[in-house]
């Protein structure tokens, strides 16, 4: 069931990275190959994937999945903002420094969603995982040092939406 979970996600990427309908024919050879490519990674990868496979056939998992997108989008093009003025300001208003944020996601996935997101959105960079669920995120401008305060403005914007999608 895994594998064909995976190939035919992977399939689906293949199609939507080559787009093989560009003059309104399909090029048969770019969809044998993909065809040909997701069949080797479902085989070879299946056991290194998320063994929560259940997210990926689930409408509403599929629903909060892009509707995080979303707000991932709108705090990743914020953020951005954040720091150019903090890279472009003369006086440079920058607090550099490590926190720990605590996590309430228990699954592999969304720990993992998790510290991506807060990678991704510049100004933060997630540097270790604990076995508790705790992370330690270098942080542009640090706010607080208190592990409440620091999740509430690095994680709690995203963990709400990332539990509906992976847990």
């Amino acid at each position: 069931m895994r594998r064909t979970i995976y190939f035919f996600l992977s399939f689906v990427i293949w199609i939507l990275l080559t787009w093989p309908f560009a003059d309104g024919t399909v090029d048969l050879q770019v969809a044998i190959a993909g065809l040909v490519v997701s069949a080797i990674v479902a085989v070879m990868f299946h056991e290194i994937l998320p063994k929560e496979h259940g997210i990926f056939i689930s409408p509403m998992r599929a629903f909060w999945f892009f509707v995080y997108a979303s707000v991932f989008f709108y705090y990743m093009i914020k953020a951005n903002f954040d720091v150019v003025y903090r890279a472009l300001h003369p006086k440079m208003p920058i607090r550099p420094g490590i926190v720990k944020v605590r996590t309430r996601l228990k699954t592999d996935s969304g720990l993992t969603a998790l510290a991506n997101s807060i990678t991704l959105t510049p100004g933060t960079l997630t540097v270790d995982l604990t076995d508790d669920g705790c992370l330690y995120v270098h942080w542009i401008n640090v706010q607080s040092d208190d592990i409440d305060q620091a999740t509430a403005h690095i994680a709690r914007r995203f963990e709400w939406f990332i539990a509906k999608i992976f847990e």
